[in-house]
């Protein structure tokens, strides 16, 4: 009969982290000590994180806006830094606001949105399969939508022109910069979640040639980017017939850009063709 494991302590897992490099020991040993469902489970979890997996993957499990949200392994983890895109989002989302949650990763900013807007309706898509199957077990219960697919493209066509709130949290690192991403990015999430192209802007690119047709009057694209990129980006949807503003937050070091549909414009052309790309 084999033996029971021996509970591990707080201090063992603290001392197995720190010499595994974790730099917040004790914060990561109670999230794991809570967590883990067995000892013998909770050893597996020390040595997923030890071996360099992004905690929130050995967890399962991310907090986003004071929430849990369901995080599978090789799945885009949500940064702190975006919970102020959502922050920007619920600033804007009108009661019974139509929402789309595009690049939608784990689906966190929609879930995290719609949970503070009365009768929002949720719709969601990424091209990567993995976090479509793991958007659908958070946005599911938040009683949204999730779809397969390049960008709008798996979109129902009845949403043209009636998006309200358009949530696109496009990679957007260059090409080149990807491989100096720390290694629990790099190795552990999709590339596609990543990668934005030569510039970082490829895939922000296509999302705002396709935003007017899909947005209401008066509708606003939210999308994080980074600050040298800033000027590149608005330049970018200016030019899709829409109207930029930066917003910045030092806290969490985050740039977002709201960009408007004007009440009065006309709905826009397709989205251009381009590479297919997932998102965060």
């Amino acid at each position: 009969m084999p033996a029971t494991p021996v509970p591990l302590s707080f201090s063992t897992t603290v001392t197995r982290l720190r010499a595994a490099g974790c730099v917040f020991a004790e914060d990561e040993a109670r999230l794991l000590l809570s967590t883990a469902p067995a000892p013998g489970e909770l050893d597996a979890m020390i040595e997923r994180r030890a071996a360099g997996h992004p905690l929130e993957h050995v967890l399962g499990w991310a907090e986003f806006r004071g929430r849990r949200i369901a995080v599978d392994e090789g799945v885009f983890v949500p940064r702190r830094r975006t919970e102020f895109l959502v922050a920007q989002a619920a600033s804007l989302a009108p009661p019974g606001a139509v929402v789309v949650d595009l690049c939608c990763g784990s689906g966190a900013l929609g879930v995290s949105l719609v949970a503070d807007v009365d009768g929002a309706e949720l719709y969601a898509a990424d091209i990567d399969p993995a976090a479509v199957r793991c958007a659908r077990r958070n946005i599911t219960a938040a009683g949204g939508r999730v779809f397969e697919g390049d960008l709008y493209e798996p979109l129902p066509a009845e949403l043209r022109g009636r998006v309200d709130v358009l949530l696109a949290n496009v990679p957007y690192v260059p090409t080149e910069e990807v491989e100096l991403l720390p290694a629990e990015a790099r190795v552990h999430e999709a590339r596609v979640a990543l990668d934005g192209g030569a510039d970082g802007l490829d895939v922000l690119r296509r999302v705002a040639a396709g935003a007017p047709e899909w947005l209401a009057p008066g509708g606003s694209l939210l999308f994080e980017t980074s600050e040298h990129q800033a000027a590149t980006a608005t330049a970018v949807v200016t030019s899709a017939g829409l109207t930029p503003r930066v917003m910045t937050c030092e806290d969490l070091y985050a740039t977002v850009v709201v960009a408007a549909r004007d009440r009065a414009a006309p709905s826009g052309s397709p989205s251009a063709p381009g590479p297919p790309r997932g998102g965060g």
